[in-house]
């Protein structure tokens, strides 16, 4: 009797930068969601980029479509009290010495459903240097007749009250409009100004102010990394900020959830990859685990959930 040869191996799936790629699509709109970060890498509408992301074997940089949590922005120093305990994070963005952009935008999330037209990733954020809790993070992007609508919950699963912030960081595209000639919308009433390490100083009105596009206009001279609130919202309790190139209109739009939006021109400035101005929709603002404004403090079982999307004009 003949010895059975051993069954060939499977071929290893094909290694990219942000792990595994899911697309989902519906009507003229498709998205690509992946694995590292659980982030946004494209969102197109026949075929025309509604998002600036990034190609399947690119490493995602500038933030592109990354999930922001347990913080947006910046913590100063890495440092912070929390139920009278003082905490240390990493300090991620050295040139300025802030710990930046939360714990999971590296982080590899996993698929807990994938449906034609929607997807949902998962991660639970354990306890770590200069962070004590759990969270139960998920997030759903769903395709429909109006775009992109993205669901994030968090549900702290830990035995203590945890902090929660939370932002987003989508690039909406611009084609070859130059950045002077794009016109904004940014429905905020109040801007952040910052200081040196781009860690907030003051929160100024716009009225009179280089940013003030409470009503739509073009860039021209103006240069932000800057967060608003006061947000002006409409009818059906959104908030809604656009960006206007010469090919394509794209709005990005909130619930409740967020009262803060952040606004980042240099990469349109610069011509950097994939070209776009970031709208980033957040729950509360830079170093709000010192300040407290804005910031979410979860009990034990209790969940946080906010929505947001991105639909053209």
């Amino acid at each position: 009797m003949s010895a059975l040869s051993p069954a060939t191996p499977p071929e290893p799936a094909p290694a990219h930068p942000t792990g595994q790629q899911w697309t989902i699509g519906h009507g003229p709109f498709e998205a690509t969601v992946v694995e590292v970060g659980g982030g946004l890498r494209t969102l197109t509408r026949d075929g025309v980029d509604l998002v600036a992301g990034y190609g399947v074997d690119e490493t995602c940089a500038s933030g592109r479509g990354q999930q922001l949590m347990p913080w947006p922005n910046r913590i100063r120093d890495g440092r912070y009290t929390f139920a009278g305990t003082e905490h240390q994070l990493s300090v991620t963005e050295v040139s300025r010495g802030n710990a930046s952009h939360g714990l999971v935008r590296w982080a590899l999330w996993e698929l807990v459903e994938h449906e034609d037209d929607r997807v949902t990733v998962g991660y639970r954020l354990h306890p770590q240097p200069g962070w004590d809790h759990f969270l139960d993070l998920r997030t759903t992007y769903l395709l429909d007749d109006s775009g992109l609508v993205v669901t994030t919950a968090a549900r702290n699963v830990g035995p203590s009250e945890a902090p929660f912030g939370y932002g987003a960081h989508p690039y909406l595209a611009i084609g070859e409009t130059l950045l002077p000639d794009v016109e904004l919308r940014i429905p905020g009433a109040t801007w952040v100004e910052v200081d040196e390490r781009l860690l907030p100083a003051a929160n100024r009105p716009v009225d009179g102010e280089p940013y003030d596009f409470r009503e739509r206009r073009p860039v021209g001279d103006a240069r932000l990394d800057t967060a608003y609130t006061d947000v002006l919202r409409d009818a059906d309790g959104m908030w809604r900020a656009t960006v206007s190139a010469a090919d394509r209109t794209t709005t990005l739009w909130a619930d409740a959830a967020f009262p803060w939006l952040q606004v980042f021109t240099a990469i349109a400035e610069d011509r950097k990859g994939e070209v776009g101005i970031a709208v980033e929709p957040m729950s509360c603002p830079a170093d709000a685990f010192n300040s407290g404004d804005g910031l979410v403090v979860l009990g034990p079982g209790e969940e946080w959930t906010g929505t947001w999307g991105i639909s053209p004009a």
